[in-house]
């Protein structure tokens, strides 16, 4: 995680939860009760934890400004939607209502109702699955250095935005608040989480890339990459998918029909999500001090895509 520089739409108490963590997008709340007001829950020991998107934007380890109206719920529904075609890894959603006598009871809080997702605890491990399917962003820069991507070998010959012959892992270390995440090696996550997690990460998101490459494929859209982050279940051990999923925030979609046909790879890579936000900025930033606000029209054009890929994938 980086540094978060300031903070759009600002963590709200709400009733009967505790704040408990704000990382660049999003806010965790843990039950509280009567007894806990003292000393309220944490993650470390809650059962529940309430995980709420905010509108915030980040790039370049900073959250810009302003926000994006309506990010939030946006990507809640886009998280939800693929959780729900997901199903053969287990994930760590919970039913958010509950019956009280003949009453059905919301149990997300009115307030953060549409952006917000109720989860069971895990034990995370500290990897981000990165998988990419095609070559772009650093992978490509790494790529005409050393014909590689985070120590694994490709043909020669490949250009900005080509299709890799198969879907390759390059996990992540997830580094603590203030510092920069860093690629790491398979052989440095079995280190990390030993030889069985670490194939089990792998081979999960591995198999999650495909079907949902398939799934967006279907609808006219390419997964480029994405990144995945996983759990322990605390009672069972289990391995079960965790964070938000697929969404514009941890992916790249491009329009499939514009690779195909375009002449540029520019044109070819007409995003679905934050690269508008990233291009604007390195266009216009030399990552030193605090990085600029962002223009009304890129935050108008971001959103836009964003509402265009969810009711791309969702009309399939």
């Amino acid at each position: 995680m980086g540094t978060v520089t300031s903070l759009q739409q600002p963590t709200r108490p709400l009733a009967g939860w505790h704040h408990a963590y704000s990382g660049k997008v999003r806010d965790l709340y843990v039950p509280t009760t009567a007894s806990e007001a003292d000393a309220p829950a944490d993650l470390a020991s809650a059962a529940r934890v309430l995980v709420v998107a905010s509108d915030r934007v980040s790039a370049f380890d900073h959250v810009l400004e302003p926000g994006i109206p309506g990010k939030g719920e946006l990507l809640t529904t886009l998280s939800l939607w693929w959780f729900d075609r997901l199903t053969d890894v287990p994930n760590h959603l919970v039913a958010d209502h509950e019956l009280v006598g003949d009453t059905v009871r919301a149990l997300i809080p009115a307030e953060v109702a549409g952006r917000a997702m109720l989860c069971s605890t895990l034990d995370m491990f500290p990897i981000e699955c990165v998988v990419r399917g095609y070559l772009t962003g650093s992978g490509f820069k790494e790529y005409l250095v050393s014909q590689s991507v985070c120590g694994i070998a490709l043909p020669a010959g490949l250009q900005n935005g080509d299709r890799l012959p198969e879907p390759i892992y390059t996990p992540a270390w997830k580094a603590p608040m203030g510092q920069h995440d860093e690629n790491i090696s398979f052989e440095r996550t079995v280190e990390l989480v030993g030889p069985v997690v670490a194939a089990e990460l792998r081979d999960l998101s591995l198999q999650l890339y495909r079907t949902a490459s398939t799934i967006a494929e279907a609808a006219g859209v390419i997964l480029a990459d994405t990144k995945f982050e996983f759990g322990a279940n605390r009672q069972t051990g289990v391995t079960t998918l965790a964070d938000e999923v697929l969404t514009s925030d941890s992916s790249r979609y491009w329009d499939l029909a514009s690779w195909q046909s375009a002449a540029t790879p520019e044109a070819r890579m007409e995003s679905f999500d934050k690269q508008i936000v990233r291009n604007w900025l390195a266009a216009n930033w030399d990552e030193t001090g605090i990085p600029p606000l962002l223009p009304p029209e890129i935050v108008e054009q971001t959103a836009a895509r964003y509402h265009e890929l969810l009711e791309r994938l969702t009309a399939a």
